[in-house]
């Protein structure tokens, strides 16, 4: 009980650091326009606390508790913005939960072995949490005129959406997500499970 009561309270804590290092994640226009950032920042996020506290514990399901409490508490800052008057697809809430469930197949499928979780598990994190999160984004509706009819009133300047040249750069958001996730996500996958073994030490 006291590692599941633990691992809320890093998980909550978590959310927070990620909200306020990198707020934009969370919000719509940026969401869209930065879907490579936010497809590794999700996934990084998601792996290292996930990994650790899952080694922490050693019980498969833990990934997915984890990523539950970020969903719920994500939930409730989104519906903190609601409550100000901005609408209700202002705040984009991340799809970590499926991602994990698979991070957690993998570590009881190969019988608790921790590489076999972080190389299958971080790799299929880094595979599917962009196409999730493509999905969960096709269902919000006009990203970047809402952006601009509801700035956020904290976002410096330098940060101010502008109309993305879709296509200019690269072809397919999705496939460079994904692609950058699932590399990043094993070695940081890695530093997790390092960092649970010098817990112990």
């Amino acid at each position: 009980t006291t590692h599941y009561l633990f691992i809320v309270v890093v998980a909550v804590n978590s959310t927070l650091l990620t909200i306020n290092a990198g707020d934009y994640i969370f919000y719509t226009d940026w969401a869209w326009t930065s879907f490579v950032v936010f497809s590794i920042s999700q996934s990084t996020t998601l792996v290292v606390g996930a990994i650790y506290y899952m080694l922490f514990t050693g019980v498969p399901g833990t990934a997915t508790y984890y990523a539950t409490i970020m969903t719920i508490y994500t939930w409730v800052a989104k519906g903190a913005w609601f409550a100000l008057g901005y609408p209700y697809d202002f705040v984009a809430v991340p799809v970590w939960i499926p991602s994990a469930m698979l991070l957690d197949l993998s570590y009881w499928a190969t019988r608790r072995n921790k590489h076999a979780a972080i190389l299958i598990g971080g790799t299929l994190v880094g595979l599917s949490l962009p196409m999730f999160n493509m999905i969960n984004l096709l269902t919000i509706r006009d990203p970047l005129e809402m952006a601009f009819k509801y700035p956020r009133p904290t976002l410096p300047p330098y940060m101010t959406p502008i109309e993305p040249q879709v296509g200019k750069f690269y072809n397919s958001p999705v496939a460079l997500g994904a692609g950058a996730g699932a590399v990043l996500s094993v070695p940081i996958a890695a530093l997790g499970a390092k960092l649970n073994t010098w817990t112990y030490r």
